[in-house]
């Protein structure tokens, strides 16, 4: 052991060794040798219970005892128990001393191969390779044991070995000279002693031995001084420096005064001592501290860290002792930020110069801590922690409690949002010391967090739910305000209308015109056209029907509406005037009502407004921006922020969209489905197209363009500013958005869908009252007229073109449809022209069957068709194209030319008189007639029941009611059936 090899000895040479008469006992009977080992055995205490004796003696006690003998000795001077003892003073560094230890080996190695490379190397006379080191023999430590035990005491002889220590040691006065030739005590040597120490395995002993050498005097004499005046210590050292510095020496040796005797009375009397010395050098650091004397406030610093490493005395005293802490120092008052300011606002001034106050101590007294405190004491932490616990806490909630209470829920968030800016910007303006830095990551990291869980942790909830509800508040006021304004204008509007009826005299009106009418003489009304299928359906004329059309005539005289609003234009919608300028009251009911119905639907494109909607947004971002900033807390504070910020923007698209946008355009669907052409407009030209479709339509660009505002809002105050992520489907926020958008679409389609309804019956109505019986018919009106025009119609020149009224439906569907492109999207744009043309073909098909079609008016038909046709490749919409191509085959039909039976009631010879069924060659028209006209209605039977041309729009049977419009139809219909079905009637 210790570092010495030991051959390890062969089999051989131990049992020589065992078997030397020298040292082989004799041979005894077993009884005897029982009771000579018994008479003779010496009694030996457990080692465990010496251990812990050994723990109970003093220092000197310790020495005494490892003299009794070589066991005892080796038990005392086990390293390991001074290495504990040293451990218990933080004077034992135990990587120090594996370092040393490794250190030590490698040296070793080092000499062990320098001398095996001197002696030549090699396994030389069978000698054990240097390699091959035994470090610990069993055997041979046995032996040697046994014989430490058979030797006397007093042979035993004292080697200078390693494990030497104490003996040299002289506990004596330190001021007495040491006679005995002993080192005196060195005073010098006291104060730096835990600095000299090293921490080396084996030599812990020896370590211990100067630490105690140094200290354990001074501390005697301590224990046994009755006053601290007559204490060694302030005998020896005058320094505070040096009296802190011994004492703090002696606090730390104590702790290995554990458990001997009169230990606690001796650390009493140390930690009295101490006591009596902190409180002398704290009243010196005070009044340093009081007289501004900077450099006495560092002396006096460092002698108490000196004496405590780990107090916080002189700190306390720095921080207790400011102005501002001890509120000597009144810094602003907090109910100024709500003096002189209006109801729901807040003056942030005040705030502001509180803040920069603070802001402006702390990088001063920043700087003294740097030059009073030793370097790595953080004061500056607890400094801002006592701070904000103490004084901004303090004035922040007095000015909230005031504003919540007093001041109402807006004035409240605004002062909460506005301090805590102000507060962040007093954090970032901070100067942190050296030591702060060093005890932070992140120095203003820790400040915000700091200031946010002291001043403003406890009010984020109630923040947050005021925010939310004074948002609502707000937005429903806005909504309010504006509809109640909109219908006060609808009802004067109303009333404007309404007070000119006087209705007892209308009810007389009534009566005598009724009483007219049914006294009149038949001659006396007026003869409709046959062909005409609205000629029974207008009245005579009657005295309301010019008040009526005095009335619709002012009202189109009235102001004409806006065009679609912009937001580069007015900051609004323009509102309707409650009273029409320039327009007389209707004298009516009747026309009051219409005037009424008029203004209505004049008023659909302020139905709902931008001006709303911009307000909303602006109301909502302030509470966002407001609210955005309690974010940057972290943890639950800012999650509960961000929640609150989508709280905000969801109840926005509930408020303007539910409320505001939905609700107008149900208004509109309902005014839409109450406008009838027939009844509204005199005249059915068409040429200003359908009013309320014009104004739905500009309402559908209004909500369009708030659409787009709310897009943008949404990426720039919540998913640019990462409030919100676009890609979680599961936010509440996107949630919400995606529903606002599909109900806007529903709204909008519903409205459109009203709105093709209404542009169909306007084209009903303008071909109804625009399209002319010889458009398709020519001569008709001159036979009727007596003229004796025949077919052909006039001078014979015939115009091929599309007929008026084509051009005229085909330029109101073309209006219409193209106020939708930009303004919609295109999958809802390409079903509202599909279902526009899908509805002007069936339109078109009910109009030709009301129509009778001559061969010469056919061409008229056909160009008609061909122009809906190209008006609906303009819109390309391929599933459109195969029913406007049957319609460009279906005219067809009709220029099919078929001679009509000689004699027949409907030929040209006939001159309206009735002919003779049988002719010369027997029935005529009935049972067969002519070749000629049955080659031509075999031609057209088989034109009609060819499927194919018609691409599978319309079946035969469809296709036989459009030839039953013919002119010529009852002069030929028996042919062209026998040409389809192969029968017909025959007379027996």
């Amino acid at each position: 052991m210790n570092g010495r090899t030991t051959p390890k000895p062969s089999a051989n040479s131990r049992n020589s060794r065992t078997m030397s008469p020298a040292i082989r006992k004799p041979q005894l009977p077993s009884a005897l040798r029982d009771v000579t080992i018994s008479s003779t055995s010496k009694p030996f205490l457990p080692a465990e219970l010496l251990a812990v004796i050994l723990d109970y003696l003093p220092v000197p006690e310790l020495m005494k005892f490892a003299r009794v003998s070589r066991r005892l000795q080796e038990m005392v001077y086990d390293d390991t128990r001074w290495v504990q003892k040293l451990r218990l003073m933080s004077a034992w560094d135990e990587v120090e001393a594996r370092r040393r230890f490794e250190e030590a080996l490698r040296r070793k190695a080092e000499a062990q191969r320098g001398k095996e490379a001197e002696g030549g190397g090699g396994n030389v006379g069978g000698r054990r390779h240097a390699g091959s080191v035994t470090i610990f023999d069993a055997g041979v430590e046995e032996e040697r044991f046994r014989r430490s035990i058979d030797q006397k005491p007093s042979s035993l002889k004292r080697t200078g070995t390693v494990e030497d220590g104490f003996e040299d040691m002289t506990i004596a006065s330190p001021l007495s000279p040491s006679g005995n030739g002993t080192k005196p005590w060195d005073p010098n040597t006291a104060l730096n002693v835990f600095r000299s120490l090293r921490s080396i395995r084996g030599r812990a002993r020896h370590e211990f031995a100067k630490l105690y050498g140094a200290l354990a005097p001074l501390y005697s004499d301590l224990a046994r001084s009755t006053n601290h005046s007559e204490a060694l210590i302030f005998r020896t050292y005058r320094d505070p420096e040096q009296q802190a510095q011994i004492l703090a020496n002696l606090s730390r040796f104590a702790l290995c005064d554990s458990l001997s005797a009169g230990n606690r009375a001796r650390q009493q009397r140390l930690t009295s001592t101490m006591a009596i010395f902190h409180s002398a050098v704290l009243r010196e650091f005070e009044q340093a501290y009081t007289a501004n004397n900077v450099e006495g406030m560092t002396r006096y610093a460092s002698v108490l860290y000196t004496l405590h490493p780990t107090g916080t005395a002189a700190q306390d005293a720095f921080i207790n002792m400011h102005p501002i802490i001890r509120h000597d120092t009144r810094v602003g008052n907090p109910l100024d930020c709500l003096d002189s300011v209006a109801q729901g606002h807040v003056d942030l001034t005040p705030s502001q110069r509180f803040f920069e106050t603070l802001a402006s101590t702390m990088v001063e007294q920043a700087g003294i801590i740097d030059h009073v405190f030793p370097p790595g004491v953080d004061v500056l932490t607890p400094f801002l922690e006592r701070l904000c616990g103490g004084v901004v806490e303090g004035w922040l909630t007095a000015l909230f409690d005031e504003a919540h209470s007093a001041r109402g829920a807006e004035t409240y968030c605004k002062a909460v949002s506005g301090t805590y800016g102000q507060s962040l910007r007093f954090v970032a303006s901070l100067k942190p010391t050296a030591a702060a830095k060093e005890a932070h990551k992140d120095f203003f990291e820790w400040a915000q967090q700091l200031i946010t869980r002291t001043c403003y942790e406890k009010h984020v909830d109630l923040y947050l739910a005021e925010e939310s509800a004074l948002f609502k508040t707000r937005s429903a006021e806005i909504v309010s305000d504006w509809e109640k304004q909109q219908n006060e204008q609808e009802a004067s509007t109303e009333s404007f209308f309404m007070s000119g009826v006087d209705r007892k005299a209308a009810k007389r009106d009534f009566l005598s015109s009724f009483r007219k009418v049914v006294m009149m003489p038949v001659s006396v009304l007026p003869a409709f056209p046959l062909g005409s299928p609205f000629g029974g359906a207008k009245p005579a004329a009657v005295t309301s029907g010019s008040s009526m059309a005095a009335a619709l005539e002012a009202s189109s005289s009235a102001p004409s509406r806006s065009r679609t609003p912009t937001l580069t234009g007015s900051p609004g919608t323009p509102a309707r005037p409650g009273t029409p300028v320039g327009v007389e009251a209707p004298t009516t009911e009747l026309a009051a009502k219409a005037a009424i119905m008029n203004s209505r639907l004049e008023g659909i494109k302020s139905l709902f407004s931008i001006e709303v909607a911009l307000n909303l947004t602006h109301l909502a971002k302030t509470s966002i921006e407001r609210a955005v900033g309690m974010v940057k807390m972290g943890g639950r504070q800012g999650q509960a922020a961000k929640e609150g910020c989508e709280g905000v923007f969801v109840e926005l698209l509930k408020v303007l969209g539910e409320r505001h946008v939905r609700g107008g355009f149900d208004k509109a669907v309902g005014h839409l489905s109450s406008y009838k052409p027939r009844e509204m407009r005199k005249d059915g030209d068409g040429s200003g197209g359908v009013e309320p479709l014009v104004t739905f339509l500009e309402l559908v660009n209004v909500g369009d363009l708030i659409q787009q505002m709310i897009e943008v809002f949404y990426v720039q105050e919540l998913a640019g500013t990462g409030l919100v992520d676009r890609d979680d489907f599961l936010d509440p926020a996107v949630k919400e958005k995606k529903r606002f958008e599909q109900m806007l679409d529903e709204r909008v389609a519903a409205g459109l869908n009203m709105g093709i309804d209404v542009l169909m019956e306007e084209v009903e109505f303008v071909m109804a009252r625009t399209q002319l019986a010889e458009d398709f018919n020519p001569g008709v009106g001159d036979e009727k007229r007596g003229s004796g025009v025949g077919k052909g119609g006039g001078n014979g020149v015939m115009d091929i073109g599309p007929s008026t009224t084509a051009q005229r439906v085909v330029e109101l569907l073309a209006g219409h449809t193209g106020m939708l492109t930009g303004s919609t999207d295109k999958n809802m744009l390409d079903v509202f022209t599909q279902e526009v043309g899908l509805r002007l073909f069936g339109v078109v098909c009910k109009h030709i069957k009301r129509q009778r079609v001559s061969v010469d008016g056919a061409i008229k038909l056909i160009s008609d068709v061909n122009h809906y046709s190209s008006f609906i490749t303009s819109l390309r919409q391929k599933p459109l194209l195969p029913y406007f191509q049957a319609l460009r085959e279906l005219g067809q039909i009709y220029l099919v030319h078929i001679e009509p039976p000689a004699n027949s009631y409907f030929t040209a010879n006939a001159k309206g008189k009735r002919a003779s069924l049988f002719g010369a060659g027997g029935l005529v028209g009935i049972g067969g007639g002519t070749s000629t006209t049955a080659k031509q209605a075999k031609e057209l039977a088989s034109i009609i029941a060819d499927s194919g041309r018609y691409c599978g729009v319309l079946t035969a049977e469809e296709v036989y009611e459009f030839a039953e419009r013919r002119a010529d139809w009852f002069a030929v219909r028996a042919d062209v059936e026998r040409g389809m079905y192969g029968q017909g009637c025959v007379v027996m």
